[in-house]
Order: structure tokens, then C-alpha cells, then sequence
């Protein structure tokens, strides 16, 4: 998989068509600007790089031009996270994972879904 590094002005916009779907600039501008005051002209800028980049897709068949993400949300993660294991972790999506889980207070919940998760890795061993 090519690395995927959307830039953090870059990523915002993606929670934004993550979380709302299909998006006009307008739209993607009104949520950013009430976070930090972006502007409009630079919502729309950024969106136009992104379809460059191939982050989002446009429909142009309207005159608002319409934005989605052109990726799952899971899959930028992965690839975000596969890139830091490679360049801090040597490679190491274990080392990863402990220092990130050394560092984070879980919950109940969170401790549950880690251990199918490990349970399963297992199984998938033995196997």
C-alpha cells in the first residue's frame, strides 16, 4: 500500500467528510470555521489540492461542487499507522502498540476488545 499522509489541515477536512458524508465547501468551511476560524477561500483551496492528491472525490455536476472522501476512515488510519511503526518503531507494529498502550489510561470496554484481539491473534497462531 503507497503511504498516505494527508497533512493536519488535510485530515480535518477528512473528520468532516468522515463524519457528515458528501459535503459542499461551504458545508466543510462552516464546520471548520467555527473550530478555528478558517476561512472560506482556504477551505475551498485545500479541498482542490486534496482532489488532486486523490484524498477526495468531487461531483461537478452541480454548481456547488460536492466533496467525499475518497478513502475509508480505516484506511488512512492504518496507513498513517503503519507509517510511524516504520519510521519510530523500526518496523515494529508491536513496539507500537506497547508504547502507545503504556502511555493511555483504558477502559473497561477498551481492555475487553484488547483482549479478543490479542485471543484472536493467538488462535491464529496455534492454527
Amino acid at each position: 500500500m503507497r503511504s498516505i499522509r494527508p497533512t493536519e489541515a488535510e485530515l480535518e477536512i477528512l473528520q468532516v467528510l468522515w463524519e457528515r458524508g458528501a459535503c459542499t465547501v461551504r458545508d466543510v468551511h462552516e464546520v471548520l470555521h467555527r473550530r478555528d476560524g478558517t476561512g472560506y477561500t482556504t477551505a475551498l483551496k485545500l479541498l482542490q489540492i486534496m482532489h488532486a492528491k486523490g484524498l477526495v472525490v468531487r461531483d461537478d455536476s452541480q454548481r456547488a461542487h460536492v466533496y467525499r472522501a475518497a478513502l475509508a476512515k480505516e484506511k488512512v488510519q492504518r496507513s498513517l499507522l503503519s507509517d510511524l511503526a516504520e519510521r519510530l518503531f523500526d518496523n515494529s507494529t508491536s513496539r507500537l502498540a506497547l508504547e502507545a498502550l503504556g502511555n493511555a489510561r483504558l477502559s473497561r470496554r477498551d481492555l475487553e476488545r484488547l483482549r479478543e484481539l490479542l485471543q484472536k491473534h493467538d488462535d491464529r497462531e496455534k492454527s
